[in-house]
């Protein structure tokens, strides 16, 4: 974790963020539409029109700010841009680059000043704390050595990622410590009374499914050869064996089969074409026959089909009430790292 993403998790959550799950090979390339607009994926609107950002030299110094006497430097910033770009997927656009490079540079200075303040306060951190989180950084790669391979190719030893996660560590002890966020009933009320549009809800199904899949380009014979397997299991499961069971054996979605095929719930523009129309015309109980797609055959169960619907407030207030906690945590967050750059001495050179 890097010291400026550190601050956007900080930032975000405090520390509390949540795993993204194994999509699905059948999902539509189509962004997905939330069964349930989620509170602050609103829609765009229009917005005051702000002064351009202050040029950024195409040539940076060595020295790119100076927060209380300790410098960030040029090497600091790119590898923080680049960063950036590799979770975007991409380069910053040109038009955009004075604005994504000033964002960069004011998380850093922010970061640095949170930094500072928690070593200020004499605070400390276990070290079994720290053994746990590096744990966790090198179970999201699938060996040892390709920990160490990202580790060199981001030019940080093994200690170095210890000193930077104790130093994401105190951040977020030290803010646990200044931000108190508490979201009465009432707020959580008015905020779905004021906002009827988010929570309205298409129709949708909950399916699963068993995919056998084919080889890009597949040629006449192994498409007939998958399309066989798929007969056979098909009968497997009209002859009343366990779906579940036959997904889990059988099927080659490897986002799925582990769940028993089981994709939970969807609305139409998620999944690709034929798969959504077969899945949305059956009944609940009910198995297709062999369905055909890019990523190969497939046998759909549908488990259950709800209707258009505005949800009811008792299953979304958590979800509500969690996002007006976490714009009062950034809020106050933006704030305190405000008063630390007052009270303290930050120079810009680019």
């Amino acid at each position: 974790m890097t010291q400026v993403f550190a601050l956007l998790t900080v930032l975000a959550s405090c520390g509390c963020s949540r795993s993204t799950p194994a999509v699905s090979l059948i999902q539509s390339s189509k962004p997905a539409a939330a069964p349930v607009q989620a509170p602050g994926q609103t829609r765009p609107q229009t917005t005051p029109a702000v002064a351009p950002p202050k040029p950024v030299p195409a040539q940076l110094p060595e020295v790119v700010a100076r927060v209380n006497g300790e410098s960030i430097g040029r090497a600091e910033f790119e590898s923080a841009v680049r960063s950036l770009e590799a979770r975007a997927g991409g380069q910053v656009p040109a038009d955009q680059r004075d604005r994504v490079y000033r964002g960069v540079l004011d998380q850093l200075i922010a970061y640095r000043l949170l930094v500072q303040e928690s070593k200020s306060r004499k605070m400390d951190i276990f070290d079994t704390d720290i053994d746990a989180r590096v744990a966790a950084i090198k179970k999201q790669f699938p060996t040892e050595e390709a920990f160490k391979q990202t580790l060199a190719q981001q030019k940080m030893t093994e200690a170095q990622l210890r000193e930077d996660t104790k130093a994401d560590l105190l951040v977020a002890k030290m803010l646990d410590f200044e931000i108190k966020v508490s979201v009465p009933l009432q707020e959580v009320t008015a905020f779905y009374q004021q906002n009827p549009d988010k929570f309205q809800q298409s129709e949708r199904v909950r399916a699963s499914h068993i995919l056998i899949r084919l080889p890009e380009k597949a040629d006449e014979k192994v498409k007939q050869e998958a399309r066989a397997k798929a007969a056979d299991v098909l009968k497997q499961v009209t002859s009343g064996q366990d779906f579940g069971s036959l997904a889990k054996q059988h099927s080659q979605d490897p986002g799925s089969a582990p769940s028993g095929g089981d994709l939970g719930y969807f609305q139409q523009g998620q999944m690709v074409g034929a798969f959504e129309r077969a899945a949305f015309a059956l009944k609940p109980g009910e198995v297709s026959d062999i369905v055909e797609t890019p990523f190969g055959f497939h046998i759909i169960k549908v488990v259950d089909k709800q209707p258009a619907r505005t949800v009811p407030i008792d299953e979304v207030r958590p979800r509500i009430e969690q996002f007006l906690q976490n714009q009062q945590r950034e809020k106050q967050t933006q704030a305190f790292v405000e008063s630390l750059r007052t009270k303290g001495k930050v120079e810009v050179f680019i």
